[in-house]
C-alpha cells in the first residue's frame, strides 16, 4: 500500500511534468478535511505547507495550535463561510477561496480590521451556472470584484472554480482563465483529484487535491 508521501510525491512529478511548457508555479493545496493530524502529519513532517478544510470549527481544533509551532504552514478555507464564522475564520486561516457575497465580504473586512490581519482571497464564480452551488455569477463577478478590492481593500488573487463532476470540465476551466486575465488576476483555484492535471494546462495556479493524496473519506 503506498504511503500518503509516495501518493503526494506522484501527483507533484505529475504535475511538473505536465507543466514544463508552462510558465505559472502550481501549489498543490491538501485537502486534509475529515482526516486527524495523525493521517496528515507525515505530509507535514515531508515539508508540505498548504492544506485545505472545508469548516472552521473543525480547521480551528486541528491547526490551531500546530500552526502556533510551524508558522510557515498556509492553511486554506474550501468550504462555504457563514458571517458568524468570519471571525474564527480570519484567525485561523491563510486563504479563504469561496468569498462569494458582499455580506461576506464586508464582514471579513471588518474582522481583518478588527484582528490586525490581512488574508487573501479567491472569489467563487459559479461558471456552470448550479442552482445547488454558491458561487457568484460570471456577469456579476467584475462588479463583485472591484466592490471586494476598491470598497473592502480585500486581497482579492483570483477566482475559484468548481465544475460540475459530470461534464468536460475544459470548457469552464477556459472561462475561468479568461474571466481571471481580464480582471488581472495572477492566481487561480481550479482542479481536484480527478481533473488537476487538466486545471493547469489551463493556468490553475492552486490545485486541491485530496483523495489522491489521503485516501478515500471515512465522513
Amino acid at each position: 500500500m503506498t504511503s500518503v508521501v509516495e501518493r503526494f510525491d506522484k501527483i507533484q512529478a505529475d504535475i511538473l511534468a505536465q507543466k514544463t511548457n508552462l510558465k505559472q508555479p502550481v501549489e498543490i493545496i491538501a485537502v486534509s478535511k475529515t482526516f486527524p493530524l495523525n493521517h496528515i502529519n507525515p505530509l507535514i513532517k515531508h515539508g508540505h505547507l498548504h492544506f485545505g478544510e472545508n469548516k472552521v470549527q473543525d480547521a480551528e481544533k486541528k491547526w490551531k495550535e500546530i500552526k502556533k509551532e510551524k508558522t510557515n504552514l498556509q492553511l486554506h478555507m474550501l468550504g462555504k463561510l457563514q458571517t458568524n464564522k468570519v471571525k474564527k475564520a480570519v484567525l485561523i486561516f491563510d486563504y479563504i477561496h469561496s468569498l462569494d457575497n458582499k455580506k461576506l465580504a464586508d464582514a471579513c473586512k471588518k474582522n481583518e480590521i478588527e484582528l490586525k490581519k490581512k488574508i487573501s482571497y479567491f472569489i467563487q464564480v459559479n461558471f456552470a451556472k448550479e442552482e445547488q452551488k454558491s458561487g457568484v455569477s460570471i456577469t456579476e463577478a467584475p462588479s463583485f470584484f472591484d466592490y471586494c478590492k476598491n470598497k473592502n481593500n480585500l486581497n482579492v488573487v483570483g477566482l475559484m472554480c468548481f465544475p460540475p463532476f459530470n461534464l468536460d470540465p475544459s470548457v469552464f476551466f477556459k472561462q475561468a482563465m479568461e474571466l481571471n486575465r481580464k480582471l488581472g488576476l495572477k492566481d487561480l483555484s481550479m482542479g481536484m483529484s480527478n481533473d488537476y492535471l487538466k486545471a493547469i494546462q489551463f493556468g490553475s495556479t492552486f490545485v486541491r487535491i485530496g483523495s489522491a493524496i489521503f485516501g478515500d473519506r471515512k465522513v
